[in-house]
């Protein structure tokens, strides 16, 4: 398939200007094309996830990527789809926030400089900062009346709101975008722009001024905004956004989040998300209406999208510990993947001189974690044959626990019923 069919059978293409043009010049060789993002955090998350994982669609058939960080159009804020105004960041801020990114990028579009097609990273701020107020005005604001920019949907809704309104800096933001369009389109030839469909009156914006200041053809692309089957937006949870970063969200819950999507949304994210191709999805959707507590379409996007952010190793870990947290055994785990699952459930803290000797009781223990409210109920607990230790039965009342049940000289992993854990570190 082309990449425009290929996008076409996943679900990918909201709009697009000139389509039968743009697959006529697709089909004549590669071209350059761009994304581009705001970086209002020190971290990108997965609701940014489709349109740079379509640059990534387009680098594998050959065409050259741009990844576009806004450190000018950040510092003003885009309208799109926001009911108020963004809070402004300092340049400071924003040079923080695409710096941290960087290495977020280079997971998903490739930066290798042993290709001919190797990304770029660009700020807007290089070539905005430069531009005096009144130039701008005279070369770009010209070609646009207020009465099209006034019926563009970012600006309407807010203008329908006259709580809220909206200031003439965010008001500004469109005409910002479309400059930058047509700087890259006369620095880097580039031919198309990409990005979700509330950039569509942006993206717009950016075609017409090219093709009114050099007289240029360039295209726009705007691929769906993610919503889950249930109305919800997607890349929310309940402690809030799955970011990329393993500081703001681990690895396990980035694992978990896709492991746990609804059953409606699965083979639907895994054509969005993910490069699997359409034998291996059909086989995979298959699979789900036969046996969808199997949950084999899940755990393949799961994996694939811990794969492609994080790498194979911490997908390995992230595995192992969504098994842990499910019963399975120790054996062959690592310091990663058991600090995980140990960071998900509750945490007791015992010192280390206290497993001497003869160890620690297990009742105390029990008690100490709040998995059991009173040495009784852990008597109970114990003899009823609840009661686990790094995942492995106990039922002697009198249990100790002594160095050898520590894993990496920190962890005991301790378990009541089939879903109650909680992890004793030792200090």
């Amino acid at each position: 398939m082309t990449i425009l069919e290929d996008l076409e059978w996943r679900g990918l293409i909201n709009d697009c200007t000139a389509r039968d043009a743009l697959a006529k010049r697709l089909d004549e060789g590669p071209i350059s094309l761009y994304c581009g993002f705001d970086p209002t955090a020190d971290s990108l998350h997965v609701g940014n996830l489709v349109p740079l994982i379509a640059l990534r669609r387009f680098q594998n058939l050959g065409h050259k990527p741009i990844a576009l960080a806004g450190g000018a159009t950040g510092s003003i804020g885009d309208p799109s789809g926001k009911k108020s105004e963004r809070q402004l960041l300092t340049k400071e801020v924003l040079d923080h926030n695409i710096e941290s990114v960087k290495s977020q990028l280079a997971s998903i579009v490739d930066f290798s400089e042993d290709i001919d097609n190797t990304a770029r990273l660009v700020d807007n701020a290089s070539w905005m900062a430069p531009i005096s107020f009144l130039d701008f005005l005279r070369d770009v604001g010209k070609h646009f009346t207020v009465n099209s920019m006034v019926a563009k949907e970012s600006v309407r809704a807010r203008m329908e709101d006259r709580d809220v309104g909206i200031s003439y800096t965010e008001f500004s933001y469109m005409l910002l975008q479309g400059y930058d369009f047509y700087h890259l389109s006369q620095a880097e030839d580039c031919e198309l722009q990409i990005g979700g469909s509330d950039q569509w009156g942006n993206i717009t914006i950016g075609t017409e001024l090219t093709r009114k200041k050099s007289g240029a053809t360039v295209f726009g692309l705007t691929l769906p905004l993610i919503t889950n089957a249930d109305g919800t937006k997607f890349g929310k949870s309940e402690s809030g956004a799955i970011w990329l970063d393993p500081a703001r969200t681990s690895v396990y819950l980035f694992y978990q989040y896709f492991i746990n999507v609804d059953d409606r949304d699965v083979i639907r994210y895994l054509k969005y998300f993910t490069f699997l191709g359409q034998d291996e999805i059909a086989t995979l959707e298959s699979q789900h209406e036969e046996n969808p507590g199997a949950r084999e379409a899940h755990r393949a996007l799961a994996c694939e999208m811990t794969r492609l952010i994080h790498g194979e190793d911490a997908t390995e870990d992230a595995v192992k510990a969504s098994k842990i947290l499910f019963g399975g055994d120790l054996d062959g785990i690592s310091e990663n993947a058991l600090q995980d699952a140990a960071s998900e459930i509750p945490n007791a803290t015992i010192a280390a001189n206290a497993l001497d000797g003869e160890g620690y009781p297990l009742l105390d223990a029990l008690v100490e974690s709040g998995l059991s409210q009173s040495r009784g109920q852990a008597k109970k607990d114990i003899q009823g044959g609840s009661v686990n230790v790094n995942n492995i039965r106990i039922q002697e009342v009198q249990a100790k626990l002594t160095p050898s049940d520590v894993h990496f000289e920190k962890y005991i992993l301790l378990r009541r019923g089939k879903k109650n854990y909680a992890a004793l570190v030792i200090k």
